[in-house]
């Protein structure tokens, strides 16, 4: 059974940072895409940052900002928010994709459709 648990949220003023982290279980990490997305209250859920070894794509929005990053060893994911403004405020979700990449080819935060496991979010909210 996949279970992703998502922690590290928290509040801070703007210009401040945080780590997120995705601890993962129950599947062969490493086969999958994985992907941070966020979803502010009244919005639509918006993807922030993908991954797959070395391909790393991110939103317009954190580019610059944001860093997202595995450990392989420890079926975590991560993501790393620096300069964080008061638009980053969201709940944030950690993802794996239905399909290995080795079947899709892609990974990509413009691709929520191709994500069939979700944690349960951890709130980061920041203040001006």
């Amino acid at each position: 059974q996949v279970q992703l648990v998502e922690s590290g949220g928290d509040s801070v003023q703007a210009g401040g940072s945080l780590r997120l982290s995705c601890a993962a279980a129950g599947y062969s990490y490493g086969a999958y895409c994985m992907g941070w997305f966020r979803q502010a209250p009244g919005k639509e859920r918006e993807g922030v940052a993908t991954i797959y070894y070395a391909v790393r794509l991110y939103a317009d929005s954190v580019k610059g900002r944001f860093t997202i990053s595995q450990d392989y060893a420890g079926n975590t994911l991560y993501l790393q928010m620096n300069d964080l403004k008061p638009e980053d405020t969201a709940m944030y979700y950690c993802a794996r994709a239905r399909a290995t990449y080795t079947n899709t080819g892609r990974c990509s935060p413009l691709l929520s459709v191709d994500f069939g496991y979700w944690g349960q979010g951890t709130q980061v909210t920041v203040s001006s």
